[in-house]
């Protein structure tokens, strides 16, 4: 489709994606191993952000991009939730595919305006 409509295709990677998630509700979990304080022992933690390995990071994490896609007025597709697309005023289409933290954005020539919203929001890899 890219060759075929001759598009622009670029890959972005978003780091620590999952740390992004915001939680909705309050996770307690002990203290990572070397991190005891003398005396506290017993004490835990409360999370305050989303945290590798936790069965709700992953969810969280998409449901902060879906937030910050619909805010900019792109609409994720009926037919895999992983999608976004806009249709621009001059009837051009920008896209966006999402895989864990990885995306592709295919576009006629407009993938820098949605590459500098996603870098003032996400720290990303190109």
């Amino acid at each position: 489709m890219v060759a075929l409509y001759d598009l622009e295709l670029e890959q972005l990677d978003v780091n620590i994606a999952f740390l992004y998630g915001e939680l909705e509700e309050q996770i307690f979990m002990r203290q990572p191993e070397g991190f005891v304080i003398q005396g506290k022992e017993d004490h835990v933690c409360l999370l305050k952000k989303s945290l590798y390995g936790l069965k709700k990071s992953s969810r969280q994490w998409y449901k902060q991009f879906g937030t910050f896609m619909a805010e900019r007025g792109y609409i994720r597709s009926a037919y895999d939730s992983c999608v976004y697309h806009q249709r621009l005023a001059y009837g051009s289409h920008v896209y966006l595919l999402l895989y864990v933290d990885d995306m592709l954005i295919v576009a006629m020539s407009d993938i820098n305006d949605l590459k500098g919203q996603l870098k003032r929001k996400f720290e990303k890899k190109d």
